[in-house]
């Protein structure tokens, strides 16, 4: 027999909250049942502005599975996930199932680690180059969890992917309503539990670069600073589309993310196209014949940034039933 400790779940769900989401709204839920555990959105935390279509929330429950089952894994828990295209329950996104033991491997338990490492980087990155054999280790992140990830310079598509962001992100700082819903969840103080407090901005950029951080996550009252001219840009693509292609893109970005932060990379979201209604159509049609385009990435070497806080795991969890596993 097998006994599944409640322990493990309460540190795959300590980990799942550690997931990125668009302004650290944090929009899941968990229900523990026995052996299964549910992870759901949570509406009333998508950014109707932003994110009418919950498609940046639906990348942060995937990016919250890709922790839990890494967890899992790493306390030799063997979990399998079942995304759900259930339109009787739409918040219903994945299904982890406890199915027995397993061995982690050396990866996995590099992966786990920088869980608790990983952080939005909004400062300035060095103009370092990120190595070939970084690269292929962030590739090869992106393909073990059933994904694509692109390098823009290598693709051809920098310069009119870049144009995009500077246009959005124009198009957002004279947008009253965007405006608005950020400010609701940016600035706040740094033990807040949701939002981005000030101490996780990046500096104002002393020179316009070739692509812009949101202006609204910088900090004024710290002298500006010059950012990298030319960043290491990536994209996160599945071959599908779709609510449920979302919540697997977002577990393709969160262990691309991790690979990243385990090799001392640091990084930062450009969501701004994505959001955008001027931009997102463009955007979609730069990668058509690739895939599906689920989230652009900045990555590159800089200085550490404060981390943002999250809400207590207990506190996002519904725990029908005590977890446990059948005997194999």
């Amino acid at each position: 027999m097998n006994v599944f400790l409640p322990l493990v779940v309460d540190q795959a769900l300590a980990a799942a909250v550690r997931a990125p989401s668009p302004q650290n709204t944090q929009p899941w839920r968990f229900v523990v049942d026995g052996s299964r555990i549910e992870v759901r959105l949570d509406r009333d935390r998508v950014l109707p502005i932003a994110d009418p279509a919950g498609r940046e929330a639906r990348l942060s429950c995937g990016a919250a599975v890709c922790n839990l089952l890494l967890t899992l894994r790493v306390n030799g828990v063997r979990g399998r996930v079942r995304i759900v295209p259930d339109l009787t329950d739409r918040d219903l996104l994945a299904v982890v199932s406890i199915e027995g033991n397993t061995h982690p491997s050396t990866v996995d338990r590099s992966l786990a680690e920088a869980v608790y490492r990983r952080h939005t980087n909004r400062r300035p990155l060095s103009d370092r180059p990120v190595p070939v054999s970084a690269r292929r280790l962030l590739r090869s992140a992106a393909l073990g969890e059933g994904g694509q990830l692109e390098f823009l310079d290598a693709s051809g598509h920098y310069a009119q992917v870049s144009a995009l962001v500077r246009r959005a992100e124009t198009e957002q700082a004279t947008d009253a309503a965007f405006q608005a819903e950020t400010a609701k969840w940016a600035g706040r103080a740094p033990d807040c539990p949701d939002g981005v407090p000030t101490s996780a901005f990046g500096p104002p950029a002393d020179v316009p670069g070739v692509v812009s951080l949101r202006s609204s996550h910088e900090n004024r009252s710290i002298p500006p600073r010059q950012f990298e001219q030319d960043p290491v840009l990536v994209a996160v693509l599945t071959r599908d589309q779709g609510a449920a292609a979302d919540v697997r893109g977002g577990m393709i970005m969160e262990r691309v993310l991790l690979a990243a932060t385990a090799e001392g990379l640091a990084s930062s979201f450009l969501s701004q196209p994505f959001e955008a209604r001027s931009t997102r159509a463009q955007l979609l049609a730069a990668f058509h014949g690739l895939g599906h385009v689920h989230t652009l990435l900045r990555i590159g070497y800089g200085l550490p940034a404060r981390r943002t806080a999250r809400r207590p795991a207990a506190e996002v969890t519904t725990m029908r039933s005590a977890p446990e596993v059948a005997a194999l």
